[in-house]
């Protein structure tokens, strides 16, 4: 049993030798298993000479010595001897691996030294290089600082000196228009006049022949009646139809101008009577519907009046139409407009989709009406005339008539209510009129039109205009006016 044991226990050293060998562990490892080895061993050892004494004790006192003397001394003396020399042996081998590692520890670290000096000198040129372009760098941005001042001064100048041309400029057009205007007039002065003569040689030639058939023996039927009391056609036959294109083109451009500008005069001075902005624009709308209405009725009973009295005695090539209209194209200024005014203003008093304050009345923009009234009169004697678009809220817009103003919705597809008519010519859009598109304000409109009931009279001041502005016809009293 004993022996056993003590086999079992060389195999186990060894085993542990082995694993020491065959493994790289670390230092802590190494002296752990070595500490092992070395418990292992006094165990052995204790075994062994536990083994030994009892052995002896059989023997006798004497049994055993001469084995222990000839094999178990000499044998202990050479295995300590051998020990310590190999002990040595590994001593100076572990040191001189241990000096052979740190000499290439100390190599690696000179040579990581080296190049991290090299990278350092390296990276020193490049800063000075990345220093110098941005010195270089500094020194353009001030030079393109100073250029781009200095550009920008004699930009200022040649800008000022632009202005000072612009404005010279301005003047002397406004000179030259100025002049032009003179001018004009100087021509429509001169035409006046040669219409005049050629009124007043049509006029003594038509007295003379009226004094040749009334010494004739056989006077006509109809010469007792009284001269006509208007002014007789022109020597030039024909006026209205050469001059067509050019008054076209002239009230077009005027009835844009009107738009621009009496329009808003008349927006602006609503305004400080009614904060309604969309009540302002209706009002506008309508007054330029009914001027438009009024100037065609006046141009109408105008038209009758003329031909009425221009068919007694009409005469010559041209036809009686002919004659009429280029009577009325020349002495358009015996056009009561102020009639029509005032046939206006009555139109709108009862009209119920718009109101008003009962202490002012419409006469306040009588302005836009008047000039309204003249246009749409000048525009019925053109060949076709021209007239506004017929319009009513709800209808379905167009693009072809209509702009939609700035506050409209435009993905609305109904008129609310119309800002401006579309001036037109034939059914043809010669200008586009302005309305405004809006969901569900057509319905809150007419809900509001349905509650409130206008019932306005003719305001005192209206009325004493009306009577001091009307004025019989020109041709009615039969005086011409000039």
């Amino acid at each position: 049993m004993i022996i056993t044991g003590i086999i079992l226990s060389k195999k186990a050293q060894a085993d542990v030798l082995i694993h020491i060998n065959l493994q790289v562990n670390s230092c802590d490892q190494n002296l752990n298993r070595c500490c092992e080895i070395i418990e292992l061993n006094s165990e052995i050892q204790g075994q062994l000479f536990t083994i030994l004494n009892e052995t002896s004790q059989e023997g006798g006192h004497y049994a055993g010595v001469e084995t222990i003397k000839t094999r178990l001394l000499p044998w202990l003396g050479t295995c300590f001897s051998c020990a310590t020399s190999g002990r040595l042996f590994e001593t100076n081998l572990s040191l001189t691996q241990k000096e052979r590692q740190l000499r290439e520890l100390a190599s690696n670290q000179t040579l990581q030294l080296q190049e991290l000096q090299e990278e350092l000198t390296s990276t020193r040129l490049q800063l000075n290089h990345v220093q110098q372009d941005l010195a270089k760098t500094q020194l353009a941005l001030e030079d393109t600082k100073t250029k781009s001042a200095t550009t920008l001064l004699a930009a200022e100048d040649e800008i000022v000196q632009l202005k000072a041309v612009l404005k010279t400029s301005r003047a002397q057009e406004k000179d030259a228009l100025r002049k032009l205007d003179r001018l004009n007039d100087y021509e429509q002065q001169i035409q006046i006049l040669r219409d005049e003569i050629s009124i007043l040689d049509a006029q003594k030639s038509v007295l003379q022949s009226r004094l040749a058939r009334s010494r004739s023996p056989s006077p006509r039927h109809g010469e007792s009646k009284s001269p006509s009391s208007l002014p007789l056609r022109s020597c030039s036959p024909g006026r209205a139809r050469r001059t067509n294109a050019s008054r076209r083109a002239c009230l077009v451009a005027r009835f844009g101008d009107i738009y621009a500008q009496e329009r808003l005069d008349a927006e602006t001075l609503l305004r400080t009577y009614i904060s309604d902005t969309e009540m302002v624009q209706r009002i506008i709308y309508i007054a330029a519907v009914e001027s438009f209405h009024a100037a065609k009725m006046a141009y109408r009973q105008f038209k009758i009046r003329v031909r009425e009295t221009l068919s007694l005695g009409h005469s010559g090539p041209e036809s009686l139409e002919d004659t009429v209209m280029d009577y009325i194209v020349r002495h358009e200024d015996l056009y009561d407009v102020q009639a029509s005014v005032n046939e206006v203003i009555r139109s709108m008093n009862i009209n119920p989709k718009i109101s008003f304050p009962p202490e002012i009345d419409f006469i306040v923009i009588s302005t836009l009406i008047r000039e309204l009234c003249r246009v749409a009169f000048s525009m019925q004697t053109l060949v076709p005339p021209l007239d506004i678009a017929f319009g009513t809220d709800g209808e379905l817009f167009s693009e072809t008539k209509y702009h939609r103003s700035f506050d409209s919705d435009f993905t609305a597809a109904l008129v609310a209510y119309h800002v401006w008519p579309a001036l037109m010519e034939n059914d043809v859009v010669i200008v586009k009129g302005e309305a405004v598109t809006k969901r569900g304000a057509l319905w809150s409109h007419r809900s509001r039109s349905r509650s409130r009931s206008r019932n306005r009279s003719t305001s005192p001041l209206l009325s004493h205009h009306l009577s001091q502005s009307r004025s019989p016809s020109p041709l009615r009293s039969g005086s011409p006016r000039r």
